[in-house]
């Protein structure tokens, strides 16, 4: 095991904190939590990092003469809005009083401001409508109890109209209506048969396509040419090869689909649905598919985006190229088009960067300038903050591990270090701005993000080396990490601890039950206990998704062999071997990681006279979205790590 591995190296620069059942190491004076007072970066308080951004999320209107944010009003994230040109002052359009407006847009008429919204974490999102003119006017337009809403497409050709999916007629499946925004009525538009998990509408808001799932867990391209006939199959896609529809051509008459058939990374290919044929329009050699830009208004593929490292774009259009570079030498991040005009001539433009986070511009493409309109969060000082920096480790089969380590201003060898594991797990980290991570660096720790096999955007061969490998080499790649960072010196053996939420909650969970001698300490944040009773918690409308994910990757609790094997994995039936001091944090209304999965591993550490420390909030779902849950729980967070790692803590 790591930490007995390792114990008998040498003291460094850092010395070694107090940790329950180890003793004090070396001989420089320690401050609170063990850290040593040498350590010149200042604290940056807590709220700093998980109270509300001062702005966010920008956007334009329609005609370009407004600018949307979302902003704290009275303390809860609501919609403001200011004129484009900046000559007056915000005003706020809506009056949210409880978890705040986190996603909306503007309708294509501008006449609507739409936004989508849950309560209390349940996941069954409703859409809601507000007139800037009279922002005491606030419809729900999907105004059904235990009903889950979704925006299919806003279609620049029927401005008043939304495609919505709804789960009204079965909970467990999507329909699609035509919903008109002003008189909030519905028309059906398709009814699902069963198994589309994805829905694409034409430019001209027609619904044409359907991505759907088979029962072994493979999915099928079905297209059609008006709405008024049936869906047909037009491609067959093996699991690993994906299929999913990015949109249409600007004749309409083929597909965009992201396809890794015949090769090991996703391209954007052209479907021609008369054959099933695939053209390769572009890829990558290094990344799969992020997706496609395709222009609004004349339907044209005008770039084409991959994650690496960091962001890379392959530009198709000439303008898209030269106002690209424009773009990018306006902030040293990677830019994002977060809002554009009817007319496609100003973007605005949000920059994912390590140590600025939303850094947002207004950009003018037919004059080629830029304004600074915010700083999300203008209280921190780049300069303050740590640098994330992509590594790269070879796991023990050979696989290549794309990782991010973040090492505090100060830096040092042999350091206490927190393993970050990213949830999904059909998911992955990337470069930009990470408040958890910044705010572990802050507080001295070196914190390693891995994606470990089964996360996205590496290729079929690296997603499918997953399957069936819950607790197994998913979480050797986690050690596998930790073993490459003790090697080249950067991290404690005996300061390692491991936090992360949903996927990454089940790997804290699993480093202190299958590598208990690894870390020091661990957090798991809505994280499963046990995969079978996770599995027969899932909401309805997960079980159509299931083949193809986590039936494949994981098993079928009603298959007794899937069942025992689900067992063995699951932490809850290894809570014996819990030695580590262990933080668990919930959100009562978890509609995926139901309260269940962190109330048993508790009950059951507290039947064995363990220790250990709870926090469930109620109002939260899947993650804590009110700022006083998030602070409230990062720094217990911060208070745990420190006591078990020796990190720093603020006095805030």
């Amino acid at each position: 095991m790591i930490r007995r591995l390792y114990a008998t190296r040498a003291v460094s620069s850092v010395c070694r904190g107090v940790f329950v059942g180890h003793p004090p190491g070396g001989g420089r004076a320690l401050i609170a939590g063990g850290y040593p007072q040498a350590m010149a970066t200042p604290l940056i308080p807590l709220r700093h990092f998980f109270d509300n951004p001062e702005r966010a999320n920008a956007k334009l209107s329609p005609d370009g003469a407004t600018i949307s944010y979302l902003a704290p009003r009275e303390g809860v994230l609501n919609v403001w809005l200011v004129p484009a040109d900046g000559d007056g002052d915000p005003v706020a359009i809506t009056d949210d009083r409880d978890r705040g407006v986190r996603s909306y847009f503007w309708s294509r008429d501008g006449r609507w401001l739409l936004y989508v919204q849950d309560r209390n974490g349940d996941e069954n999102a409703h859409v809601y409508a507000v007139d800037p003119a009279h922002p005491d006017r606030v419809r729900d337009l999907t105004p059904f109890p235990g009903v889950r809403a979704g925006i299919v497409a806003a279609p620049r050709a029927t401005p008043r109209e939304l495609l919505v999916s709804m789960n009204l007629r079965d909970r467990s499946l999507f329909d699609v209506f035509r919903l008109n925004v002003a008189s909030g009525r519905f028309t059906l538009v398709a009814e699902n048969p069963g198994d589309v998990i994805d829905w694409t509408a034409d430019r001209h808001g027609r619904l044409r396509a359907a991505y759907a799932q088979t029962p072994g867990g493979d999915y099928q391209v079905r297209y059609r040419d008006g709405e008024d006939e049936p869906f047909r199959v037009v491609a067959d896609y093996a699991n690993e090869d994906h299929g999913h529809v990015h949109g249409f051509t600007g004749d309409g008459c083929r597909l965009y689909v992201g396809s890794a058939r015949d090769a090991d990374l996703t391209r954007l290919v052209e479907l021609d649905p008369e054959t099933g044929a695939e053209r390769v329009v572009d890829a990558d050699d290094e990344a799969d598919l992020s997706g496609p830009w395709i222009s609004d208004r004349t339907g044209t593929l005008q770039a084409v985006f991959y994650l690496r490292d960091r962001l890379v774009v392959h530009p198709h259009v000439n303008a898209f190229a030269r106002d690209w570079e424009a773009v990018r030498g306006l902030h040293r991040g990677d830019p994002v088009i977060t809002g554009q005009d009817a007319d496609e001539t100003r973007w605005i433009v949000v920059f994912d960067d390590d140590r600025d986070p939303g850094a947002t511009f207004l950009f003018d493409r037919t004059t080629g300038n830029a304004r600074l309109l915010f700083r999300s969060r203008p209280w921190l000082e780049p300069d303050t903050l740590a640098e994330m920096r992509p590594v790269r480790v070879t796991s023990r089969d050979g696989l290549t591990l794309h990782c991010y380590l973040t090492l505090p201003r100060d830096e040092g060898h042999e350091l206490p270090m927190v393993v970050y594991v990213h949830g999904g797990p059909w998911a992955r980290d990337a470069w930009g701005y990470d408040p958890i991570a910044q705010f572990l660096a802050n507080r001295g720790y070196a914190v390693l993000q891995v994606n470990y096999r089964g996360s996205t955007g590496f290729g079929k061969h690296f997603m499918h080396a997953a399957e069936r490998e819950f607790a197994g080499k998913m979480h050797d790649d986690l050690i596998d990490a930790v073993r490459w960072a003790i090697d080249e010196g950067v991290a404690d053996p005996e300061r390692v601890g491991i936090y992360g939420g949903s996927y990454g909650g089940y790997a804290a969970l699993v480093g202190v039950t299958f590598t208990p001698d690894v870390f020091a300490a661990a957090v798991s944040f809505v994280g499963p206990s046990s995969l079978v009773t996770l599995t027969r918690s899932f909401p309805a409308y997960w079980r159509p998704l299931l083949a193809s994910t986590w039936f494949r990757y994981v098993g079928d609790p009603e298959d007794p062999d899937d069942r025992a094997d689900m067992e063995r994995r699951s932490p809850l039936n290894h809570v014996d071997r819990i030695v580590t001091p262990l933080m668990v944090i919930q959100g009562a209304n978890d509609p995926r990681v139901t309260k269940q999965e962190s109330d048993q591993i508790v009950a059951a550490l507290h039947e064995r006279g363990v220790d250990v420390e709870y926090i469930c909030k109620d109002g939260e779902g899947h993650g804590f979205v009110k700022p006083e849950n998030r602070m409230e729980a990062y720094g217990a967070m911060e208070r745990f790590f420190a006591k078990h790692l020796g990190g720093r803590v603020a006095s805030d």
